[in-house]
């Protein structure tokens, strides 16, 4: 907390709540869209994984398969949709555009697909598939077998990195100064929070026996489950949209707007050309790889709990229950964190050290759940489960959905603030193209880079338990990078940072020149 923000607000109000009055016309439906927002993310990643993990002949090996070859080329792909539509369209059709696309297909899914899948999902093939290929290959079948999931699971995907990480994130940006950005940033991680615990408890609610007891609409309990979760998806999707044109038509001035969208014009958007302006700029290349290393830690990481979470939960509806209550518990350590913690240190201790915490948390807490997961042969280790009433599968469930609660809140928090802030004394050009190509394909190639790894583990190895051991080494040297890349940046964002600037509009190109050589 800094001595300015205090005299401005008062000590208690500037730990809380560091928002001008006048400032809440603008701030206060930037944090419900954004809440809006996550709580479909939530919703849809409890969803996707139950969907896929439990799915006949499925299983966690599935997942690095499909981010990378089935996300990643449709990340590609939406990359390219959204250039070609921001080149064409205004910013606030973009917006609808992209939101109505998403939305559509989760209602067609739901109503159309999954209760067709037992026609559609090729079993008989895929079982003939199988058994002429190794065992290592299996993640690969059940990517084609349930070839409705996996895409579910894609567009579940990229509804974070398309519409939460560049429509929402780059539109933030462009609205918010440096120095806005770090009282307003944590608070709008108290958003996330709030969506997230929101999700985490629907889900549990929905996925129960006894909600299904009680009102049976299909003979399916998941089927239904399936059928609440997109319809709450749908009507927060909309609430969203209404919420954002009300911000841009009601409160930010058109001539403002229209001025930023005149400015944008000159600037085509092409991807090669994004690519190669990236290549071309070590602050934004530093960047790339802080998205990069958190997406290829995190699913390293993720894809060994859920192999482990799919044989304590191999019912659909009880694993998607059990990630309900792990969204509460994320959502509850995240608003710790942004309320008491997150904004006071990236005010009094600066950017780098903001951003050093996510991969500390990390490290730290995996190193917790790898000891445990490779040492539970130990006899200690099953004494202690016995006293706690608990089988060592059970524990270390619960290690890795703590890891999993403290890197998620990471995320929400440090890692999402520093990086939205790390864009925002760059130039317009900067940005614009910077962010597409970060956001838009690069924490695709992180994601797909991780499960490359597993991939080639499980060729190896066959299984993810057998490939444990090496995951950790891996994931060691990707923290080193990481903890690198932030001290890199946070030297050239000292530079190019100047917190007196009223606006981003008056953000010289020269200053991103000056950081860029």
């Amino acid at each position: 907390m800094t001595s300015a923000t205090t005299e401005e607000f008062g000590r208690l109000r500037s730990l809380f709540w560091p928002i001008h009055r006048f400032e809440l016309k603008k701030f206060f439906p930037m944090l419900v869209i954004y809440s809006l927002i996550v709580f479909n993310y939530s919703i849809l990643r409890a969803a996707k994984d139950a969907l896929v993990i439990t799915a006949p002949a499925s299983g966690a090996e599935a997942i690095p398969f499909i981010k990378v070859w089935a996300i990643l080329p449709m990340a590609v792909l939406l990359t390219y949709i959204f250039t070609r539509l921001s080149n064409r369209f205004h910013r606030d059709k973009v917006f609808y555009i992209m939101m109505a696309g998403f939305l559509t297909f989760y209602a067609l899914f739901t109503f159309v697909l999954y209760p067709l899948r037992d026609y559609l999902h090729p079993h008989e093939f895929a079982d003939r598939l199988q058994a002429s290929l190794p065992k290592g290959f299996s993640g690969l079948v059940a990517v084609f077998r349930n070839w409705t999931f996996t895409l579910f699971y894609v567009m579940s995907e990229l509804w974070g990195t398309t519409i939460m990480s560049v429509l929402f994130w780059g539109f933030a940006n462009e609205v918010t100064s440096v120095k806005d950005a770090k009282r307003y940033y944590a608070i709008l991680g108290l958003g996330a929070n709030i969506g997230t615990m929101l999700a985490g408890q629907l889900a549990i609610i929905l996925s129960s026996e006894k909600l299904y007891q009680t009102i049976s609409i299909v003979q399916d309990r998941w089927g239904q489950s399936l059928i609440l979760l997109t319809i709450l998806v749908i009507c927060t999707g909309v609430a969203a949209i209404a919420l954002y044109r009300y911000l841009t038509t009601k409160v930010f001035k058109n001539e403002e707007l229209d001025q930023h969208e005149e400015e944008k014009a000159e600037l085509k958007m092409g991807m090669r050309k994004n690519f190669a302006y990236l290549a071309q700029s070590r602050y934004l290349i530093y960047i790339a790889v802080l998205v990069l290393a958190y997406n290829i830690s995190l699913n390293l990481i993720e894809v060994v709990w859920k192999d482990q979470l799919r044989a304590l939960c191999p019912d659909p509806a009880d694993y998607n229950a059990y990630m309900g209550r792990v969204l509460i518990f994320i959502g509850l350590t995240s608003t710790i964190v942004s309320a008491f913690i997150c904004g006071n240190v990236i005010r009094k201790y600066g950017w780098t050290v903001s951003a050093l915490c996510t991969p500390i948390i990390l490290l730290v807490t995996g190193i917790l759940f790898f000891s445990f997961l490779l040492f539970n042969h130990i006899p200690s280790i099953g004494i202690v489960a016995a006293w706690l009433g608990a089988s060592p599968l059970s524990l270390c469930v619960f290690f890795g959905a703590m890891q999993n609660c403290f890197s998620r809140a990471g995320k929400f928090t440090f890692f999402d603030a520093t990086k939205e802030i790390a864009f925002i004394p760059l130039s317009r050009e900067s940005k614009l193209k910077g962010k597409a190509a970060i956001d838009g394909v690069g924490s695709r190639l992180g994601k797909s880079g991780g499960s490359f790894v597993h991939q080639c583990l499980l060729m190896v190895f066959g299984s993810v338990s057998l490939s444990t051991p090496y995951v950790a080494v891996i994931l060691a040297l990707v923290f080193v990078g990481w903890i690198a890349a932030v001290k890199g940046l946070g030297h050239l964002f000292a530079e190019v940072s100047d917190e007196t600037r009223p606006t981003r509009a008056n953000t010289p190109k020269t200053t991103y020149a000056e950081a860029s050589s």
